[in-house]
């Protein structure tokens, strides 16, 4: 792509006898007659994103010069292209990419044209962390019996990713074991400044990226612009394509004072999700700034970037100081690679040196003095929902006679990258649970217990300390490297518990050091979920229920019987810290990334052969060829949408773990029994996850979930509808069987939803298993900046009510709907709809395009963003 350098910014550094060339802000900034110092640094690193990627086609001077109106009322509506420097992915959505590109040369090689010109453009990295379950827990032995069910289960999965880093150029897979993708990421594949060989010149620029999950944004904490997208969307990055998105709103945020002794970075956290949702910061840029932040450490300003999802951010950025240079020192990382971030920073107008005073032109911007933070948890539903520990009792209450009650803890997990990339939070709750099992306080028998670090270093510094001895005497055995609980993978409670809250309908209660906690998502059985530091979660453990002022109320008693107090057991602040400053070598950093691509010898043992086009197994229920690239025809090749029927109407704050097929896979629903005529016993059902890769076992899963209300099938929960034939009659049926029938008798189907439609993870297969189910629109009240994408991504039309509520259209859903001008649509465009009852219009209504951007306009006429990239090839 020939630069076209349109304000002569190029430049050139010398570094440790090194010439690095980069496009220099601040030349660019003069010729623009623009005040550097005034931008944001999120708006700086797509400033120089643009002018690196400058070609007078995709990226224009006016590109440039829109982006810089960032914070005047109508730049919301102007697009911007922005190309991420590498991809991250995890299994889960990795998977079905990797089927997607693998379908792409399939459908090129039919065509007689070359299929390896379908190849990553951009270095992708996928970590294989979703898949490991806790089948087992309590005991020395559950990670290595829980690592060879991984095995058992998802050795066809490997074997094809295996073929994909072999057959694919630019694709690295880190195996199983080796810990979550995100702090994978934050300790080893972050440049922080990268730098390539561009025409025979070496450039350095910031490293961004986009990642297949949306916690990516944790890189922020890292001063690393990136966030999550869905999964075909970072397909069309990987091809190199790049991600458009409107001129982000910037929203600052001041930080002042410290964490007051006894609150964690958790709590911040939660507080600043909870004030952050209220403001309303979806789709927004949130940039901190302020004299807290030299009182944070990278560890924890890691934490809250990581939950940028949870208060609705695209990201939540952290600048670079030397607070990262000392992150980048005891993490391992090349000197050389160390001064380079620090010089071209300090070139860039991006070096972090005050706190105090704020010169930066923000749209929004809003305080905290965090030392006023306070202990707390977060749910039963809601990362949003922030509840004080010293409040928490009121919230509950016990209704059972029984031996378990409601608000028992049947949960308690140490997981999730939120936390486990903070050694201060698990070395506190090593300190913890070293003074309770001192004392002879025991965790409840009925808890399932479970750690599952982050990463391999945890493991070391929790053994080198002698911590995690006295964490599993408490039950906090090491069951695995990956997301475990916090994505649904903890696996079956014990047996006497699961039937007793079965029996007795009860309301019982998780709590994990994690960043969801929406229904349904941790474990089928249990509908309160709330989200805690990783010292709370071992505190909790030892007390048993929710409902309890655990702030003033006895934990427990010691071995004389005398009452304890969690006071009596909290981790002093110093302790922590001096502790982490004993223990935590560079050299522990060095040791467990030094082979980290190897794998163990599980993983070794996986041979494939090196192919160009993959050898699809018909037989196969795990990898199968999907249908999207079969007869695709564009949307621009229909005129209206007449008469389509409504195959759910759903309330506000429906989550893509609604929608997407998630967790365990019921027997007696749509994808079960799809398994079970394959020949696939219950116990080798796996999970949802894990077959992302068989498009057949997804669309029968797509708003499956349990806990799922379609207001067509009033008081029933699970994912039913009512099909209605040409006379009008209903049947109760599943949403997938439902589709099937309207698909053969060639209707085209609606879904209705109200407000935050798609909250939650950047889960792919919501918007494929829509389309699949042949949704051709989505309206709702509005959306969730992902999923909304994702729509998009698969040719599905997402449009939003502009001068109406659903509730207030008072639907039943036997009314047939009508939408005009389907391929006339226009970025933030109207639409004409019509309602029908008894052949007769009954309202007719305009709704808002959610179609964004031109390139989004091209993706959906094309039928998505795959068949787009593909008729390129044509």
């Amino acid at each position: 792509m020939q630069n076209l350098d349109s304000l002569k910014s190029k430049n050139k550094i010398i570094i440790n006898n090194n010439d690095y060339y980069f496009y220099d802000l601040k030349k660019a900034a003069k010729k623009l007659n623009i005040n550097l110092n005034e931008l944001p640094n999120v708006i700086k690193i797509i400033f120089e994103n643009l002018l690196r990627k400058e070609d007078g086609k995709n990226i224009t001077l006016k590109s440039i010069k829109n982006l810089l109106k960032y914070f005047q009322d109508d730049s919301s509506n102007e697009e911007i292209l922005f190309y991420p420097s590498r991809v991250l992915m995890q299994d889960f959505t990795g998977v079905p990419a990797v089927v997607d590109l693998a379908a792409m040369r399939d459908a090129l090689n039919d065509k007689g044209i070359n299929p390896e010109v379908i190849n990553p453009q951009i270095p992708v990295d996928l970590v294989i962390d979703h898949s490991v379950q806790i089948d087992k827990f309590g005991s020395s032995n559950s990670y290595s019996e829980n690592i060879k069910y991984e095995f058992q289960r998802n050795n066809e999965r490997y074997k094809f990713l295996k073929w994909g880093q072999e057959s694919f150029k630019n694709f690295k897979v880190i195996p199983p074991g080796k810990g979550i993708c995100h702090q994978v990421n934050l300790e080893y594949l972050a440049n922080v400044i990268s730098n390539q060989e561009i025409d025979g010149d070496n450039f350095a620029y910031f490293d961004t990226l986009v990642g297949t999950d949306s916690h990516t944004t944790m890189i922020n904490g890292l001063s690393i612009l990136g966030w999550g997208v869905g999964g075909i969307e970072a397909e069309a990055a990987m091809l190199g394509q790049p991600i458009s998105l409107l001129i982000p709103k910037v929203v600052g945020f001041k930080l002042k004072g410290e964490l007051s002794s006894g609150v964690t970075a958790t709590d911040l956290v939660l507080t600043i999700t909870e004030i952050l949702r209220q403001k309303n910061v979806v789709g927004k840029f949130v940039e901190f700034f302020g004299s807290g932040l030299k009182t944070l450490s990278l560890f924890e300003r890691a934490t809250i970037a990581n939950m940028a999802p949870e208060y609705g951010a695209t990201c939540g950025y952290f600048p670079i100081d030397e607070e990262v240079i000392k992150y980048l020192n005891i993490t391992g990382r090349d000197q050389s690679q160390i001064d380079l971030v620090k010089q071209y920073a300090k070139e860039q107008c991006v070096w972090q040196d005050g706190y105090e005073e704020n010169k930066k032109k923000f749209t929004e911007e809003y305080e905290l003095d965090i030392s006023q933070v306070k202990p707390c948890i977060a749910g039963p539903k809601r990362p949003q929902d922030r509840i004080l520990l010293s409040e928490l009792k009121s919230k509950n209450e016990n209704k059972n006679n029984n031996n378990l009650k409601d608000s028992d803890i049947v949960i308690s997990a140490i997981t999730s990258c939120t936390n486990t990339s903070n050694p201060y939070v698990l070395i506190g709750a090593g300190i913890l649970a070293k003074k309770a099992y001192d004392l002879g306080l025991r965790t409840k028998k009925w808890i399932k217990t479970s750690l599952a670090p982050g990463s391999q270093v945890v493991t070391e510094y929790l053994k080198v300390s002698g911590l995690l001895y006295y964490l599993e005497q408490l039950g906090f055995y090491i069951v695995g490297y990956g997301c475990t609980t916090c994505i649904g993978n903890s696996g079956p409670l014990l047996k006497d518990v699961e039937e007793e809250i079965k029996s007795n309908n009860l309301s019982v209660s998780a709590i994990l050091s994690g960043n969801r906690n929406f229904e349904g998502r941790i474990h089928p059985l249990v509908k309160q979920n709330y989200l805690a530091s990783p010292i709370l979660c071992v505190a909790f453990a030892l007390v048993g229920t929710i409902n309890i002022n655990i702030l003033e109320e006895p934990i427990g008693n010691d071995k004389s019987g005398k009452e304890i107090f969690l006071k009596d057991i909290w981790p002093d602040h110093n302790e922590i810290k001096e502790l982490i400053d004993k223990i935590i070598t560079k050299d522990m950093f060095i040791e467990k990334y030094n082979n980290i691509l190897d794998g163990d010898e599980k993983w070794k043992e996986i041979n494939i052969s090196k192919t160009t086009c993959y050898a699809w197994q018909e037989d196969s229920t795990y990898i199968k060829k999907p249908p999207f690239f079969e007869n695709s025809q564009s949307n621009s090749s229909i005129d209206n949408i007449e008469n389509a029927r409504i195959l759910a109407i759903l309330g506000d704050s429906v989550t893509t773990d609604h929608i997407s097929p998630a967790g365990s896979i019921a027997a007696n629903h749509s994808a079960g029994r799809y398994l079970i005529e394959k020949g696939i016993k219950q116990e080798n059902f796996n999970s949802y996850g894990s077959r992302r890769g068989n498009d057949e076992v997804m669309v029968r899963g797509t708003f499956a979930n349990i806990r799922i209300k379609n207001k067509m099938v009033s008081g029933k929960e699970g994912g039913f509808t009512k099909y209605f034939d040409k006379k009008n009659n209903d049947t109760l049926t599943t949403i997938y069987d439902a589709s099937q029938k309207y698909i053969n008798d060639n209707v085209p189907l609606i879904i209705l939803a109200g407000k935050e439609y798609g909250t939650g993870s950047s889960r792919d297969w919501a918007a494929k298993g829509t389309k699949l189910l042949g949704v051709k629109a989505v309206i709702a009240e509005s959306f969730e900046r992902i999923h909304r994408s994702n729509l998009i991504g698969m040719g599905v039309l997402p449009l939003q009510f502009i001068d109406t509520t659903l509730d207030s259209l008072l639907l039943k859903g036997d009314e047939p709907i009508s939408l005009l001008g389907y391929n006339k649509v226009t970025p933030k465009g109207l639409i004409e709809c019509q309602i029908k009852k008894n052949n007769k219009i009954i309202k007719n209504i305009k709704i808002l395009s959610r179609i964004d951007t031109q390139i989004e306009l091209d993706y959906f006429l094309n039928n998505g963003i795959l068949n787009y990239v593909l008729r390129k090839f044509y």
